[in-house]
């Protein structure tokens, strides 16, 4: 019995065949977006040799999210969320058919290559927001927590995964071949979400363009459990993301040794997928918000030690721990998103989720790459550490709602409301 309730709970995927389709295919979409990330990084580098170059990969990814991620939650709450999201997956996988076409046959510069990268990345700006709003229209409340986890455990699984078969891919079959089984996994995404019901506007649909957005902004103004929820997961990856360090850290502790730089964030990718097997210790728990500060606080506290460590394996084992707080805090936070958003709202506040999960990192890393510049690698290891760690404890102390345990209303979400009526069998 205590072990059921420790290991991660798949309760959705038994229970809700719509999500367990969905999952499938999203896993299996991860997992190729992965390998193609590994196959753009490769193809910009063997043409450009720059690191400018490389680096420019990850903006084309973040800009089109960050620029039109707001206008895409405002539509995607006026429109059928399942009809958008077909479009803006077809589009993704569209892309990735003409990355594999110019692998193939002629490949393209550095700059065309990015193009379509940018281009697939607004698609995923629209196709983000959309996804994230169609699990409360498939499972109840009570097992909103669990999906989450298992949506992140899919997560972690990719990062995990991808970039090794990414690269042996690559290096068999070629850039193309790369590709091509990227725009293979769409078909399982966009076969699974065919499956699923209509989810047209419930209530009043959003209202057009910048007035939407606007609307948005308000609900996230006014909603302080929300808004702190943000505001924690700006605290965890504004002031204290490490991953720009990593190479300098392995430079110091490690020799610069090409081989131990991976083992980085490995240590985080096995720390978050250890905590998604183990989700069911905190997914059932009542207080998602506090389980979420208190991921927070593990995090600043773990890059802390990170950062103070003189033994190379001990930071690594800290690195661990960072990466498990890290699941812990992001599952826990969709969680307060998703219980305390109505359905009406869903897509912009998903956006904004999207944006601050997007740009956060980004910013981050610069911040820590600039301090590092400055000082060191560990002064900007620990100052990032503790700033998280008293960002958090600010938001905690102002925002009550965050420690307050989840209230279940009458009407919590569609399949509630439906099982209610009679429509949903129990």
């Amino acid at each position: 019995m205590g072990l059921r309730h420790t290991l991660l709970d798949v309760t959705p995927l038994r229970s809700s065949p719509p999500f367990r389709r969905l999952w499938i295919g999203q896993t299996l979409s991860g997992l190729g977006g992965q390998m193609t990330l590994i196959a753009v990084m490769f193809q910009v580098w063997q043409t450009t040799k720059s690191t400018t170059w490389t680096g420019a990969v990850g903006l084309a990814q973040a800009v089109p999210v960050v620029v039109l991620g707001l206008f895409a939650g405002s539509v995607v709450d006026r429109v059928d969320r399942r009809k958008f999201y077909l479009l803006a997956t077809s589009g993704q996988a569209v892309c990735s058919l003409l990355l594999a076409l110019q692998g193939f046959l002629a490949p393209l510069p550095a700059a065309g290559v990015l193009a379509l990268v940018v281009l697939q990345s607004c698609f995923i700006a629209g196709g983000g927001p959309a996804s994230r709003a169609f699990i409360p229209h498939l499972l109840p409340q009570h097992q909103l927590a669990a999906g989450l986890a298992l949506k992140r455990t899919a997560f972690q699984g990719a990062m995990l995964m991808g970039p090794a078969l990414g690269g042996l891919v690559v290096g068999g079959l070629g850039i193309g071949g790369c590709y091509l089984i990227d725009a293979l996994t769409f078909v399982a995404a966009l076969s699974s979400a065919f499956g699923l019901p209509q989810m047209k506007p419930e209530d009043e649909p959003a209202r057009r363009g910048l007035r939407g957005v606007l609307d948005g902004l308000a609900f996230l103004a006014r909603t302080p459990v929300i808004r702190g929820a943000l505001l924690t997961d700006l605290a965890t990856t504004v002031l204290s993301m490490p991953i720009s360090l990593f190479p300098l850290i392995n430079s110091e502790r490690f020799g610069g040794n090409p081989r131990t730089l991976g083992l980085f964030l490995t240590a985080i990718a096995v720390g978050g997928v250890a905590a998604s097997i183990l989700s069911g210790t905190f997914t059932r728990l009542p207080r998602p918000g506090l389980v979420m500060l208190g991921g927070s606080v593990t995090w600043g506290a773990a890059l802390t030690l990170f950062g103070m460590s003189p033994n190379p394996w001990a930071g690594l084992a800290f690195l661990v721990v960072a990466g498990a707080a890290d699941t812990v805090s992001v599952v826990s936070r969709s969680t307060v998103v998703q219980t305390h958003t109505p359905s009406a709202l869903l897509g912009r506040v998903s956006a904004a989720e999207q944006i601050v999960g997007q740009a956060g990192p980004d910013i981050g890393n610069m911040r820590a790459g600039l301090v590092a510049d400055a000082t060191s690698g560990a002064a900007a290891l620990i100052s990032g550490g503790l700033l998280c760690l008293g960002a958090v404890a600010v938001v905690g102390a102002t925002h009550a709602d965050l420690r307050e345990p989840v209230r279940r209303e009458r009407w919590t979400n569609a399949v509630d409301r439906d099982r209610a009526s009679g429509r949903l069998a129990p």
